[in-house]
């Protein structure tokens, strides 16, 4: 509790040989005293109290000294802190939140030290705060701890927590703002020294101004955020999508249709991919599909060319083991910014149909009803769709296409259908729904494509303004 309420008396002198002199204040209706040996440092004392006062500062009401005393006093460093963070984050994070946070205080960290004299490699400090101080597990007790208390890290490992113990900064020094800039330098650049993506950056940036204002709100370990003190702008993050790069129908049907020449894995992920251009899936949402999920019209001739439905529901995305609940290395959640039981539903035309229903025909589904599955077993895999997808590049571009990144990634087949989607009229509202974007980030991703289509629509009311 803090309180404005104090008084400060004068010095008194009392019959002691070891410290005769005696500063005596109230706070908050409490006194409080300190000895001193001498008259002087008495009156230093008093002068640090009196100057708290005419600055507005408040005093603890428990121990009786300025805020900004009790804060230096009890200040933690900012690697405890940290790890406490990390533990209060925990159990209501998602597992690629908690993932990011341990990325981004793994690099803001190690840069908050007193001295950088006989410091590990920055590798090595990152590897250990990524993957043990900021990697959390449950005690015997239930209780959940820093991976490193409860497992024997490696000695380097250990090592590199020792120096950074030994070396880390207090929090309250960052009442200066200027020790906050090699931090922000640090998560504007890869290991290597070479910049990182605009919008990796700003992710980092993030969770370190969510770190802070915990730091200042929460915990009141800090009088002000240093971040907004600082003259330094977070880069703009340029959403639009690089057209040029992303595959046109042809090109998309014909990678998807290389993908099936690939022996029985290709087989199996001809549909995976063709959910994620036809129904313009995220990867991590086609690695969730259920059989149940398929709304198909009848297998009939009368019916070849009707349209279906998916209800995307569910999204898989990877993750490392050490970051999830129940340690696989993916979690099970729902849309993307959506609540957990919410649903999009996505006509899918013929084509999808067809090859979805070969599909469940061929391959039936796994235990808990998903159409789709790694060679081993459970969600299939990143580095296995990617590795098939990079195949099937081989296959259908020339060597100068494949030395560019066009269709380097499988979720470019996703904006290949939202871009298809567009050019042929679709509202754009209706366009947003089916892939699970905002209006506005519709917008943001796909401006070029949409400013392109504005022409049609000026037509098209020109046309209807000379008809009336």
């Amino acid at each position: 509790m803090k309180t404005y309420n104090v008084r400060i008396w004068s010095i008194r002198k009392r019959n002691s040989k070891s410290a005769p002199y005696q500063l005596r204040w109230l706070v908050n209706g409490a006194e409080f005293q300190e000895p001193f040996t001498t008259k002087t440092l008495a009156d230093a004392r008093r002068s640090q109290l009196v100057t708290a006062t005419k600055n507005g500062e408040p005093f603890d009401v428990a121990t009786g000294v300025p805020v900004s005393e009790l804060r230096e006093a009890t200040s933690p460093t900012w690697y405890e802190h940290a790890r406490a963070y990390v533990l209060m984050k925990w159990p209501r994070a998602a597992a690629k939140h908690r993932a990011s946070i341990g990325e981004s205080l793994a690099i803001a960290v190690p840069t908050l030290v007193s001295t950088r004299r006989g410091a590990p490699s920055q590798a090595t400090l990152r590897k250990a705060l990524y993957q043990w101080a900021f990697r959390a597990v449950r005690n015997a007790d239930g209780v959940l701890v820093s991976r490193h208390e409860m497992e024997e890290a490696p000695a380097e490992i250990r090592s590199a927590l020792a120096w950074l113990s030994a070396n880390s900064r207090k929090v309250n020094e960052l009442e200066n703002p200027d020790l906050l800039r090699p931090t922000l330098d640090a998560l504007s650049l890869l290991l290597n020294g070479t910049p990182a993506a605009e919008n990796t950056v700003r992710r980092k940036v993030m969770v370190l101004s969510n770190f802070l204002r915990y730091t200042v709100d929460e915990k009141g370990l800090l009088p002000f955020n240093p971040l907004l003190r600082l003259d330094w702008t977070t880069p703009e993050a340029d959403g639009e999508i690089d057209f040029r790069y992303v595959p046109d129908p042809a090109l998309a049907r014909s990678l998807i249709a290389a993908v099936r020449q690939q022996g029985a894995r290709g087989e199996h992920l001809e549909a995976f991919f063709g959910s994620i251009y036809y129904a313009a899936t995220r990867p991590s949402e086609a690695a969730a599909l259920k059989e149940w999920d398929f709304v198909l019209p009848p297998d009939t001739p009368e019916a070849a060319e009707i349209w279906g439905e998916v209800l995307v529901e569910e999204s898989r995305p990877e993750v490392g083991r050490g970051w999830t609940n129940d340690g696989t290395p993916y979690e099970k959640r729902g849309l993307k910014h959506r609540t957990r039981k919410a649903y999009r539903s996505v006509p899918i035309p013929p084509v999808l149909v067809r090859m979805v229903r070969a599909h469940i025909a061929a391959y039936g589904t796994a235990p808990d009803g998903r159409i789709f599955w790694g060679a081993r077993g459970g969600r299939v895999s990143s580095t296995e769709y990617c590795n098939v997808w990079a195949d099937a590049r081989a296959i259908v571009l020339s060597d100068e296409e494949a030395r560019t990144p066009l269709a380097e990634v499988p979720r470019l087949l996703r904006s290949a259908g939202v871009s298809l989607w567009i050019k042929a009229g679709a509202d754009p509202v209706e366009v947003a729904r089916r892939a699970g974007h905002s209006v506005a980030v519709l917008f943001r991703f796909y401006a070029r494509i949409l400013r392109g289509q504005q022409a049609v629509a000026n037509q098209q009311i020109d046309s209807a303004l000379k008809s009336t």
